[in-house]
C-alpha cells in the first residue's frame, strides 16, 4: 500500500499522529473525542460537532452531517482584539467565513492522534494566532477539556478580551423539534465562579414528564485557575437583537456582561456557556492559556471538585499525556510491521475502530444521525471478531451474555440494551426478523474456539428471549405480558436453559426449514443488506442460504472433534428440537419445499414461545452426520440451480429472488444484474466449488470493479426495486446501491485470502486503503469508511463493522496468526511488497493471554506460494516445527509457559 495523495493528510510519528493543512477546507470532517465513561463527543476544525452522554443528554445541540457547515450553533472562543475588533479562534466567525476564499483568510493546520485533536489558526493580518487542543479525558468523568493557547506573532503589543461561548442544549434530542422552545421553559441555569450550569426541571416527554436530575455545565480558567470575570448565560443575551452565534453582539462590540457575580438564577431562556476572561495585553510574541470544560453529571455538578481536577493548565497537560498514553496502549495491542510505514499507520485508525463502535454504539457521530444509541444484533457479534484480537479477556463473557437474545423459533432479540446481555422487548410493535442474524454467533464463536481452545464454552447453560413474537414474527402470543419478563420458561413456567451449543444448532437449522419456493431459505425482513427490505413474502437470499450451509458443515465437523477431544459421546437437547433433526429417525425429501415448510410448522406447533422442559440424549455422531447431509444438500443445491452461467465464459452466484419470485442476477437485456453479497458467502464458507472461484472472481472483476470508486456492492438494476428494497431507491452509487460499501469489500477480501487466492485478495484490500487514503477524493481522516460514494467521497466514517473484519483479515489470514482450536497456526500469506527492505514484516498481537512479536523474515524468494515456513524460534530458542497442511503448529502449553507480562519474540523464517 502506498500514500497516494500528497497534498492531504501525512503522518507525523508512530502513533497514528497526522497533520492536515488547512482541514476547514473540506466540507464534512469531524473528529471522535470519547471515553470509557459515556462522553461522546465530536469535533470538527471549526470546533462544531456534538458533546452527549446518550440520546437523551446532549450538552450542545444534536446535529447532522450537514449541521457541520450550515448551523451556527457551535463551540466558540472570541477574541477581541482592540482597535481591530472581533476574531474567532475557531474560525467560525461571519467574517472569517466570507473570507475564506480569499488571499487574507487565516491560516490554519490540523494536528491529530489518537483521540487527541489540535488545530492551529493564526490571522497574518491580526497579528494573532491560536492553538486549541480538545480532548475528552480517559476515566469515567462526562468531561470534554479544551485548551486555548493565544500568542501575539505581530510586531505590536495586542489588547485582548476572550470570551469562551457554547451554546447549553442540555436535553433530548427528541426535543430538538418536538417542543424545543417549550423545553426551554424548562431550563434553570445558574452561575458559578468557573462558569455557567443548567440543570432542567423535567425530561419533557408526552408519555410523562419526569423530574430532571442531570446537569450540564460550561466552565473555564485563565492560566492556573484565575476564573472568568463575568458571564453570559443565556444565549439571546450574548447574540444581541439581529445577531447571530457566528457574530454575536457582546463580541462584536466588547459589550460587558450583565451577569458578573456567581449564584445568580435564571429560568426559562435557551442556556448558553459564555464566559468572559479579563482583558489582558500580550506583547509581540506573548502568550496566554485558558481551558474550558464542558461537563454532563446525574446530579447537580460538583463544581470544585471538578476544577481541582481539570480546573488548570498543568492538568490539562497531564490529561493530554494520560489520554494520549490510554489510547495507544489500546490500539498498539496489535500492530503491523511492513514495507509500507503510511499503511501500518493508516491500521492503527482501523484498529481504533471497533473499540469506538463499542463505545459509540452505531450513533452520536455526525453522520451516524439514526438510532437511539446502542447496537444491532450483527453488531454484537461482528465486533467481537475485533474484541477477540484486542481486548480477548472480557469476549467470553459478552458472547454468553449475546445468546440470551436468541428465541426458541431461532430469531432473536432486535432490541438491545445498554448492560451486556440486556434484550428489550417489542417497544414499536413492528414485526421483524433479518433472515442473516442467526448465522453471524456460530462464526463469532468458532473464532472464540480457535483462540482460546475452550470446548467447555460449548456445553455451558444459558436463558432464551421470550417476547410476544413467534414464529419468526408470523404469530403473536397472546399469553405473552411483559411483567413475565423476557426468558422463556418451561410449561410448568420454570425458566428454561440450554447449552450454548444448542442455541447454535437452534439458529442454524431452522433456517434450513424456512424456505421459499426455489428451496432458499426465505429473505424475510432484510438479510445483511438491511436495504433488501420489500421481499419478506416470497424473497428468498441465496446468498445466506451459503452461509448457513457452511455453518451447518463446520458444525458437523466441531461436534465430531468435541467427541475426539472430550470424549463425549451424547448431547442433551431440548426434545423438541428433535424434529429439526429429521434425519435421527426419517429422513425428508430435502428438495420438497413443502416438506420442507411442513416440518418447521410441526416445530412451531411443539415449542410455541414455550418448551416443555424435556431434555433428550442424542449421539454426537448422529447428530454430526445430520448436519453434513444438510450441509451437502445445500452446496450440491446452490451449484445446480444458482450458478448464473455468463455469455463472457465467466460466471456467479445468483444471490436474491425478489417478491415476485424471480430470480435478480444475470444477464438481461437492460444489463448484468449481479451483486457483490451473492460472490462474497459461496467463496467465505465452502459452497462455492474450487473450480468455480476463478470465474466468479472474473466476473467480478469484469461487473463489479470501479477504478474510481473500487469495488461496488451491486451492478445498476435501473430503477427501483419494490419487489426487493429499498436500497433501490437511492441513487446508484450511494450507500447499498451499487457503492464501494467496505464491509463487503474486505469480506471479499477475506473470502479470496481463504480460498487461497492471495493475488486478488491483496488487490481488494489495497484497492480498499488507496481509496480511503486518497484525500483528494474521500476528504476523510485516517481510517476506513462505511462506504465510499460515486465522488470517491468517504462515508460515514469510524463506526463500521468494516473495520473489525479489515483487522481480522490482517492478523489470521495476511499475516496468518490464528488459531486452531487454541494451538497456534502460523499460515503467512504476505506478498512481496509487504516485507521491507531487510525482508521482514512483523507483528506484535495476544494470543494465549501472552503478548506476542511474530517476525518474518525471508531468505530467498518473498513471493506468496514461493516460500514457506523454514525454522521457528521462540525468544530465541528453536522450535520443534508441528507441519500441517495449513502452516505450522505451535502448542497453547507452550506459550502458556511463557511469563506473564512480557512481549515474547517469534522469528519465523520464511525460504
Amino acid at each position: 500500500m502506498e500514500q497516494t495523495s500528497k497534498s492531504g493528510w501525512e503522518f507525523t510519528g508512530t502513533n497514528g499522529e497526522f497533520k492536515l493543512k488547512y482541514p476547514e477546507r473540506s466540507s464534512f470532517l469531524y473528529f471522535p473525542l470519547v471515553n470509557e465513561g459515556g462522553m461522546m463527543s465530536s469535533v470538527t476544525p471549526n470546533l462544531h460537532g456534538q458533546a452527549t452522554s446518550g440520546h437523551n443528554t446532549f450538552l450542545t445541540p444534536p446535529l447532522s452531517v450537514e449541521d457541520l457547515h450550515n448551523s451556527r450553533a457551535s463551540r466558540n472562543f472570541w477574541v477581541y482584539i482592540e482597535g481591530k475588533g472581533a476574531w474567532s479562534a475557531a474560525g467560525n466567525s461571519a467574517r472569517q467565513h466570507a473570507q475564506a476564499y480569499e488571499p487574507n483568510s487565516d491560516d490554519s493546520e490540523l494536528e491529530a492522534g489518537l483521540l487527541w485533536h489540535r488545530v492551529t489558526r493564526e490571522s497574518r493580518e491580526l497579528g494573532i494566532k491560536a492553538q486549541i487542543t480538545s480532548i475528552v479525558p480517559c476515566g469515567q468523568d462526562k468531561v470534554e477539556l479544551m485548551q486555548v493557547m493565544l500568542t501575539n506573532t505581530g510586531a505590536a503589543e495586542l489588547i485582548i478580551t476572550p470570551t469562551a461561548a457554547v451554546p447549553l442544549y442540555a436535553r433530548s434530542a427528541d426535543d430538538l423539534r418536538d417542543h424545543r422552545h417549550v423545553t426551554s421553559l424548562l431550563n434553570r441555569i445558574y452561575t458559578s465562579a468557573q462558569g455557567v450550569e443548567v440543570q432542567p426541571a423535567l425530561s419533557f416527554d408526552e408519555r410523562g414528564h419526569r423530574v430532571n436530575h442531570t446537569s450540564y455545565g460550561v466552565f473555564g480558567v485563565e492560566g492556573e485557575g484565575r476564573t472568568p470575570v463575568g458571564f453570559f448565560p443565556v444565549q439571546e443575551e450574548f447574540i444581541g437583537e439581529g445577531g447571530s452565534l457566528d457574530w454575536p453582539e457582546a463580541v462584536v462590540r466588547n459589550r460587558a456582561p450583565e451577569t458578573r457575580e456567581e449564584g445568580v438564577h435564571k429560568e426559562g431562556y435557551e442556556a448558553f456557556g459564555g464566559l468572559r476572561f479579563a482583558t489582558a495585553s500580550l506583547l509581540p510574541g506573548e502568550g496566554r492559556s485558558y481551558v474550558v470544560i464542558l461537563a454532563i453529571e446525574s446530579e447537580r455538578i460538583d463544581i470544585p471538585g471538578l476544577m481541582a481536577k481539570y480546573g488548570s493548565a498543568t492538568a490539562f497537560d497531564v490529561l493530554l499525556e494520560e489520554n494520549k498514553a490510554f489510547w495507544a496502549d489500546k490500539v498498539n495491542t496489535v500492530e503491523f510491521h511492513t514495507g509500507d510505514h503510511a499503511a501500518d499507520q493508516w491500521m492503527k485508525w482501523v484498529t481504533l475502530q471497533p473499540v469506538l463502535r463499542r463505545l459509540y454504539g452505531n450513533s452520536f457521530l455526525p453522520y451516524h444521525d439514526y438510532g437511539r444509541g446502542g447496537r444491532g444484533w450483527r453488531d454484537l457479534w461482528q465486533d467481537c471478531l475485533a474484541l477477540l484480537i484486542m481486548e480477548p479477556a472480557d469476549v467470553r463473557s459478552l458472547l454468553l451474555n449475546n445468546y440470551a437474545g436468541v428465541r426458541i423459533d431461532g430469531s432473536n432479540a432486535t432490541i438491545i440494551g445498554q448492560q451486556p446481555g440486556e434484550f428489550i422487548a417489542d417497544r414499536n410493535n413492528i414485526p421483524r426478523v433479518w433472515m442473516d442474524h442467526g448465522a453471524w454467533p456460530f462464526l463469532t464463536t468458532m473464532l472464540y474456539l480457535d483462540q482460546s481452545g475452550d470446548l467447555d464454552f460449548l456445553l455451558q447453560e444459558q436463558s432464551y428471549f421470550r417476547d410476544s413474537f413467534m414464529s419468526r414474527c408470523r404469530e403473536r402470543d397472546a399469553s405473552w405480558d411483559a411483567a413475565g419478563g423476557s426468558h422463556l420458561q418451561t410449561s410448568t413456567g420454570e425458566t428454561y436453559k440450554g447449552t450454548i451449543l444448542e442455541h447454535i444448532l437452534l439458529q442454524n437449522l431452522v433456517p434450513f426449514f424456512n424456505v421459499g419456493e426455489h428451496n432458499n431459505i426465505l429473505l424475510e425482513g432484510a438479510d445483511w443488506n438491511d436495504g433488501l427490505d420489500m421481499a419478506a413474502q416470497r424473497g428468498e437470499s441465496v446468498t445466506f442460504t451459503a452461509f448457513y450451509g457452511s455453518n451447518l458443515y463446520d458444525l458437523s465437523v466441531l461436534l465430531r472433534t468435541l467427541q475426539e477431544r472430550t470424549g463425549l459421546e451424547s448431547l442433551e437437547l431440548a426434545e423438541e428440537m428433535t424434529l429439526l433433526l429429521d434425519t435421527l429417525e426419517k429422513s425428508l425429501n430435502y428438495e420438497s419445499v413443502i416438506a420442507k415448510r411442513e416440518q418447521l410448522n410441526l416445530y412451531y406447533t411443539a415449542a410455541p414461545n414455550k418448551v416443555s422442559g424435556v431434555r433428550v440424549t442424542l449421539p454426537i455422531a448422529k447428530v454430526a452426520a445430520d448436519l453434513a447431509k444438510k450441509a451437502e444438500w445445500i452446496f450440491n443445491h446452490l451449484r445446480r440451480n444458482e450458478w448464473v452461467q455468463s455469455d463472457h465464459g465467466d460466471g456467479w452466484f445468483n444471490g436474491y429472488y425478489n417478491n415476485d419470485g424471480e430470480r435478480v442476477e444475470g444477464e438481461h437485456a437492460e444489463g448484468v444484474r449481479m451483486t457483490l453479497t451473492g460472490q462474497v458467502f459461496p467463496l467465505l464458507g465452502h459452497a462455492a466449488a474450487p473450480e468455480q472461484i476463478p470465474h466468479i472472481v472474473a466476473a467480478v472483476e469484469r461487473n463489479l470493479l470501479d477504478d474510481n470508486i473500487g469495488y461496488r456492492l451491486n451492478t445498476n438494476f435501473g430503477g427501483i426495486q419494490q419487489n426487493l428494497g429499498r436500497a433501490f431507491g437511492f441513487a446508484f452509487g450511494h450507500k447499498e446501491n451499487g457503492a464501494m460499501f467496505s464491509h463487503m469489500t474486505v469480506m471479499y477480501g477475506n473470502a479470496l485470502y481463504k480460498r487461497g487466492f492471495v493475488q486478488e485478495g491483496r488487490k481488494v484490500l489495497d484497492s480498499l486503503y488507496k481509496l480511503s487514503a486518497n484525500f483528494e477524493l474521500s476528504r476523510m481522516y485516517p481510517g476506513i469508511p462505511e462506504y465510499i460514494n460515486e465522488q470517491g467521497r468517504g462515508m460515514y466514517t469510524y463506526l463500521t463493522g468494516s473495520a473489525s473484519w479489515l483487522l481480522l483479515t490482517m492478523v489470521t489470514e495476511v499475516f496468518g496468526v490464528k488459531g486452531r482450536l487454541g494451538d497456534l497456526l502460523l499460515q503467512p500469506k504476505l506478498v512481496k511488497e509487504q516485507f521491507d527492505e531487510q525482508g521482514k514484516a512483523t507483528i506484535k498481537t495476544v494470543f494465549a493471554e501472552r503478548m506476542l512479536e511474530v517476525a518474518y523474515t525471508s531468505t530467498g524468494s518473498r513471493e506468496y506460494g514461493e516460500y514457506e515456513i523454514y525454522s521457528v524460534s521462540l525468544n530465541g530458542a528453536e522450535v520443534t516445527l508441528q507441519r500441517v497442511s495449513e502452516g505450522v503448529v505451535i502448542p497453547r502449553s507452550i506459550l502458556r509457559a511463557l511469563p506473564e507480562g512480557e512481549l515474547h519474540l517469534l522469528q519465523v523464517e520464511l525460504a
